[in-house]
């Protein structure tokens, strides 16, 4: 069984207290997009759970090896957010050992969501492949003990995300005929040190209200809280922001805590000169 994990970006980001256990209370606009990873699991014929992994690297190492799975879950190459929702699943359901392949095109600690959607397509596939039956409900209740933003992959459509990030609302935010760049530079942001940077900002603004507006508009009222403190440990993305904008773009931002920034554009960019090995993605909204 093969799927197609998509990404995800961000569409204003604001961070509005700490919470009692150590979370955060965010508002978001999550939107999902065509760039995605590769993801094919199978029954093991060989009695072993073996876990292959190509294309682009996972936390900066290379990853093009298959690997035989045999450490616990909460070591080794299980920590992998695929493999993780395997044992969960295993531990439940009593899962025979399987085969993965993971070919990553959408790059890591950039604020896409590969890692959250990768584990959502495990499960929904796993669901399938060996007819679990799990409600939404169970769904939900899976993923969200292995990332607060993995429930979004589980219907895969615009929605505004509350809480931690797992309480969705849907809302009805049309791109279409729109273009999107993204830039990833060679630079990995930690989640968690992104979050101790940042001032919890208290607003209460309507985030549904500014996505209503036209995008145009949106360059003057929708921000990512995570922009000033990251863009000053890493000015490099304020400029690629800057650049996107300089380029045409109708709207810019970084995507999540970073480090990918995407422009918005009304018609087809054209390649902008970026280094050659940074991550650049062109595509359709």
């Amino acid at each position: 069984m093969v799927s197609f994990p998509n990404a995800k970006i961000n569409l204003g980001l604001k961070v509005k207290r700490r919470r009692s256990d150590g979370f955060h209370d965010i508002e978001t606009l999550m939107f999902p997009l065509a760039l995605c990873d590769v993801l094919e699991i199978m029954e093991s014929k060989s009695g072993k759970t073996t876990f292959k992994c190509t294309g682009l690297a996972i936390d900066s190492k290379p990853v093009t090896s298959t690997s035989e799975v045999s450490e616990s879950a909460h070591t080794g190459p299980v920590m992998n957010l695929v493999l993780r929702m395997y044992e969960l699943l295993k531990r439940d359901f009593g899962l025979p050992p399987v085969f993965i392949h993971l070919h990553k095109a959408i790059p890591a600690g950039a604020g896409l969501g590969g890692g959250s959607s990768d584990c959502a397509h495990t499960l929904t596939m796993l669901d399938k492949l060996f007819g679990m039956g799990l409600s939404a409900g169970q769904q939900t209740d899976y993923v969200s003990q292995l990332g607060s933003d993995c429930v979004f992959f589980i219907d895969n459509k615009p929605a505004i995300a509350s809480g931690r990030g797992e309480i969705l609302h849907p809302v009805d935010v049309v791109l279409n005929g729109l273009y999107i760049y993204i830039v990833k530079p060679d630079i990995h942001i930690n989640t968690g040190q992104a979050y101790s940077w940042i001032k919890p900002t208290g607003s209460d603004t309507a985030l549904k209200e500014t996505v209503a507006a036209p995008v145009s508009d949106w360059k003057f009222n929708l921000f990512n809280d995570f922009e000033i403190p990251v863009f000053k440990q890493y000015p490099e993305l304020k400029n690629i922001k800057e650049k996107l904008y300089h380029s045409g773009a109708l709207y810019a931002a970084m995507s999540g805590s970073g480090s990918a920034i995407f422009g918005i554009f009304q018609h087809e960019p054209e390649t902008i000169p970026f280094p050659g090995d940074w991550f650049q993605w062109r595509g359709m909204l």
